[in-house]
Formats: structure tokens, C-alpha cells, sequence
């Protein structure tokens, strides 16, 4: 089945099952691959994406599900990795294996798209489910301050 998907501001044609994830479209249909596979049932975050401006677990989002919406991955959140939340990642220095880290820049940067201000506890409850196997919990956070800072400016 054909369809057309919005991704990263271009449009691509598609031949996958309507059922496909989303993940595997953006991945090895579409050849995005910094989108990670994680736990495959929409519980560790490593596979998060936006759609529609929204953090979206892609492992469990049909790709028919996302016709019609605009989808962001990693590699569209900036050209220039110069998002505040990219800057903010690496001034902090938040990643060890790096495997979860597109996940967690992805729902920090849905998280201060609609809080501008976040609190440890926002923060807390909003990144809650994107699993880090290092533990750099604390960096994120600290991350996620230093990003709303430079979005601020």
C-alpha cells in the first residue's frame, strides 16, 4: 500500500503495510536511522519522535496512523544541531552509551515546547518512561534547565 508521509518537512511515498510501526518506516524504509528501536512496546522512549508537534512512541504508532501529520525525528529537530536542547546536551555532557539519547532530546524538546519553564517535578513526570540504561537521569534534568534557559534568551 502506498502512502504519503511528511517527515522532517519532505514528503515521502511509501509501499508498507498500513499495520507497519512507524519506527521501521522511518528507519528502513525511509533510511532515518537515528530513531532507535528500544523495547518494541512503547515502555523505554529510545523510539520517540514527534508527530504533530507531539512526543509519539514511533514502535507503536501505525504508519497509517501518521498520514496527514507532521512527523519530526531527530535528524529534523535541527539542521545545525543547534536546538537548545542539542547545546544543552552537550554543554551538560548527558550522554555515556548515547543508545537512548535521540529518545530523551525528543520528548525533552515536546516537554518545553509546552512548558517553557519546567520544574524538577515537570520535568520528572513528563520524561517519566524514557529509560537511560547509564542512569545520567540528573544530567537530563539538568539538561532540560540549561535548554530552557537558552530557549529563553
Amino acid at each position: 500500500m502506498a502512502l504519503t508521509l511528511k517527515v522532517n518537512g519532505t514528503s515521502h511515498t511509501v509501499d508498507v503495510e498500513a499495520e507497519t510501526p512507524l519506527l521501521w518506516v522511518l528507519r528502513d524504509t525511509i533510511g532515518l536511522t537515528g530513531t532507535k528501536y528500544g523495547c518494541g512496546i512503547a515502555k523505554c522512549g529510545a523510539c520517540t519522535v514527534h508527530i504533530d508537534g507531539q512526543a509519539a512512541r514511533s514502535c507503536n504508532t501505525k504508519v497509517s496512523d501518521a498520514v496527514g501529520k507532521t512527523i519530526t525525528t531527530i535528524e529534523g529537530l535541527s539542521t545545525d544541531s543547534k536546538h537548545p536542547v542539542q547545546v544543552a546536551w552537550a554543554d551538560i555532557g548527558v550522554p555515556q552509551c548515547g543508545y537512548c539519547q535521540s529518545g530523551q532530546i525528543m520528548a525533552a524538546a515536546a516537554l518545553l515546547s509546552k512548558n517553557k519553564k519546567p520544574t524538577d517535578a515537570d520535568i520528572d513526570a513528563e520524561m517519566d518512561g524514557n529509560m537511560c540504561r547509564c542512569g545520567t537521569y540528573l544530567r537530563i534534568r539538568a539538561a532540560i534547565h540549561r535548554a530552557a534557559e537558552l530557549a529563553a534568551r
